[in-house]
């Protein structure tokens, strides 16, 4: 199985490079599957996740047979490719992934640019999603929106922009009206569109977009949501969208951002309704989206100790963080270990996280793109903390497990990879 994964991870060598021709060239090789798809597109700096798989699993439930492509994985490559909740097998995944891989070589050979690691795995689960006749597909942007492989979609049922923040800034501009005007260009002409940017500026840019496109525009940035029985792994929420009363939907998710990822897409499954593109069912709806869940996302993994991992790895995600533990283990003792890449903003980071804790754990995740974890300990150092320093994740766990007995929570947080090493360590009992 290896095999086929690390044939893919070879495309890697050729970098993250936007644009649209490698992948046009790509799909046209395999027949353009894309063409025959439903297609749900959600771009944003944060919360895309969350809300594809609030929208996957209220559709499942609700009787559809939906696809759901979303990046990067915590655990194991295969997350990233779903269909029916289920990942998609090793078997499915070495059969498409070689087709794949066959037409990426075909364009080599004649000369052409080769698509990269992203476009790969893209086209991998477009023609997966084609073949195993998908009703719906959610395809979650990997990175901007405009140049991204997933936009090689030309007519999807509906758009939605979950959040604008700093990120990936050496790609996508270094404000947020030019971030946003990556993230609109999932746009396409007629298409409906659901926005829930709350800074004004990005949000001017997304609907001027969504106007120049003769767009149908639902800005739910200020529609008000109330939450009830809030606790660290669930909450209850009410809201009312464009005369539909959504009141008591539970969901497995802390947090005001899941209260405004699940908004957003109750939104986005609103306007498809209305739109008769699809069939609802309440109770149905209701209990897939109690299902949905997002691994690393304020995840508790353990109860004693207390062990939360949170991928927080941009400046809004790490604010997000502090506002659902100030929420939920106010008081409470809190050592945090944290690792980093280091092409991100690590100081609006680490800023935050001193505002959670000054007990602090600092190591690598296992990415090329790792930032020195003595660079990461002098960071802190400059802002009041004095971390101990773990030379790899496995060692940052055993020593974050010495420390429980003087602490309630050990939280893990400022890299995916980080996480998804920690996860695969706890689940599978390697923490002893």
């Amino acid at each position: 199985m290896n095999d086929i994964i690390d044939r893919i991870h070879e495309f890697n060598r050729f970098g993250s490079v936007l644009g649209l021709e490698r992948m046009g060239t790509l799909m046209k090789k395999l027949g353009d599957p894309h063409r025959e798809l439903n297609v749900i597109h959600v771009a944003g700096t944060n919360g895309k996740g969350s809300v594809c798989k609030f929208i996957q699993e209220g559709l499942s439930s609700c009787g559809y047979n939906t696809g759901l492509f979303s990046s990067p994985y915590v655990e194991c490559f295969n997350e990233r490719i779903q269909l029916g909740g289920s990942n998609i097998s090793d078997e499915d995944l070495e059969d498409f992934g070689s087709r794949v891989l066959e037409a990426a070589a075909e364009m080599v050979d004649e000369g052409l640019e080769s698509p990269t690691e992203f476009e790969v795995v893209t086209a991998i689960a477009l023609l997966y999603f084609a073949e195993k006749e998908a009703d719906i597909a959610v395809l979650e942007v990997g990175l901007g929106g405009r140049g991204d492989s997933t936009n090689i979609v030309e007519k999807p049922l509906i758009c939605a922009i979950t959040s604008i923040s700093y990120d990936h800034m050496n790609v996508l501009g270094d404000t947020l009206a030019q971030i946003a005007w990556e993230k609109a260009g999932i746009i396409k002409p007629g298409v409906p569109v659901v926005s829930n940017v709350d800074d004004r500026e990005a949000a001017s840019v997304i609907a001027r977009a969504a106007y120049e496109k003769g767009c149908r525009l639902y800005d739910v940035s200020r529609i008000k949501t109330e939450a009830t029985d809030e606790g660290p792994a669930s909450q209850t929420v009410t809201m009312e969208l464009y005369g539909t009363d959504y009141s008591d939907v539970e969901i497995s998710m802390a947090g005001q951002h899941q209260r405004e990822n699940l908004k957003t897409a109750l939104a986005v499954i609103e306007v498809l309704r209305k739109d008769r593109k699809i069939k609802v069912e309440r109770g149905a709806l209701y209990a897939g989206l109690r299902r949905a869940a997002q691994p690393g996302r304020f995840e508790i993994l353990s109860t004693e100790p207390t062990i939360v991992i949170d991928g927080a790895h941009n400046e809004a995600g790490a604010k997000a963080l502090l506002e659902t533990v100030r929420s939920h283990f106010a008081d409470r003792r809190i050592v945090l270990v944290t690792g980093m890449l280091a092409d991100k903003a690590v100081d609006d980071i680490l800023a935050s996280f001193v505002e959670i804790t000054k007990d602090i754990v600092v190591t690598e995740p296992d990415n090329p793109r790792r930032l020195p974890a003595a660079e990461l300990a002098e960071r802190l150092r400059g802002m009041g903390a004095d971390p101990a320093v773990a030379s790899d994740p496995s060692d940052s766990l055993r020593m974050a497990l010495e420390r429980s007995s003087d602490h309630d929570v050990i939280l893990f947080a400022g890299s995916l990879y980080l996480i998804g090493d920690i996860r695969r360590m706890i689940v599978n009992g390697e923490e002893e």
